[in-house]
């Protein structure tokens, strides 16, 4: 617990900086929205696509990304709920938080582990998808800072995890 107590005393002015350009409405807008389709939605719709744009063969795709998700989800939780890490805005109250979180804890990012692992995957089989789902991807990882729910680090682990879970998934794919 000290451990994460100066831990967080050391990226608390981080937080702080890319905090503040929450405080423009206009920017705020915009990552909130994004962090709202990191929530989901945008993973969820493209692997409903996936296959009405190539053909039934990348349905596979589709569930692959759906596993590595699901696997996903297990992973963060058990790792928010072994850490118990506070957020940045109720460790910090000048942290501007306008965007609810999902749950209590803030170590790791399930939304950049997700961003990160569903891109991954995805960029395996298609590597044309890499000019919208690196940059959406990014702003996902980005928007957990500015919006004051996470630390840098808790992006950067999430981030680790979600590279480690997908690129873990392709080799046992290519095992089989």
């Amino acid at each position: 617990m000290k451990l994460l107590h100066s831990l967080n005393d050391r990226e608390i002015p981080l937080c702080l900086l890319f905090n503040r350009i929450n405080h423009l409405k206009p920017i705020s807008l915009f990552f909130a929205a994004v962090s709202r389709l990191g929530n989901g939605v945008f993973w969820y719709v493209l692997m409903l696509m996936l296959p009405m744009i190539y053909g039934w063969q990348a349905a596979t795709v589709s569930l692959h990304m759906a596993v590595v998700g699901l696997l996903g989800v297990l992973i963060y939780r058990w790792l928010k709920t072994s850490t118990e890490r506070v957020r940045p805005y109720c460790y910090n109250d000048t942290i501007f938080q306008n965007v609810p979180a999902l749950d209590q804890f803030s170590f790791p990012s399930g939304h950049t582990l997700h961003a990160v692992s569903f891109s991954w995957v995805l960029l395996s089989y298609y590597p044309e998808w890499l000019v919208l789902v690196a940059p959406f991807a990014a702003l996902v990882a980005l928007s957990r800072v500015i919006l004051g729910l996470h630390y840098p680090s808790d992006v950067l682990m999430g981030a680790f995890l979600g590279a480690g879970l997908a690129q873990g998934s392709l080799c046992v794919l290519s095992c089989l």
